[in-house]
């Protein structure tokens, strides 16, 4: 039985592997990649476009939103992958529905920033 950390090792350690989970996802993930260069230039830009702390805490945390979904998306697809390569229905569906996650989180990114630019 594998021994569980408490209190600020157990912290350091969940800190780590977060840290992993980025740099594997990174290598591994050419959409990760892209999302993390949008959020580059976008997070300082989101500075510029509003003086209004809420409407720059909307663009930001829209931008997190979609590298969190992708992460996830990422996550059920190594996952899937490793219980079969073979085509299953039930794999395919799980892949496309994390994929829609995905999706969904850029349009409301999309509109967020659409909006706050144009209203």
């Amino acid at each position: 039985m594998i021994k569980k950390q408490k209190g600020f090792k157990r912290m350091y350690y969940a800190t780590l592997y977060s840290l992993n989970g980025l740099r594997a996802s990174w290598y591994s993930e050419a959409a990760i990649r892209q999302e993390l260069a949008v959020m580059f230039f976008l997070i300082p830009a989101a500075f510029f476009v509003t003086p209004e702390t809420a409407e720059r805490l909307i663009l930001i945390s829209s931008l997190f939103l979609v590298l969190i979904t992708e992460l996830l998306n990422t996550a059920i697809e190594a996952l899937a992958d490793k219980v079969s390569i073979e085509f299953h229905e039930l794999i395919r569906k799980t892949k496309d529905i994390a994929s829609a996650a995905v999706f969904v989180a850029i349009v409301l990114a999309t509109l967020s920033w659409a909006m706050i630019l144009l209203l």
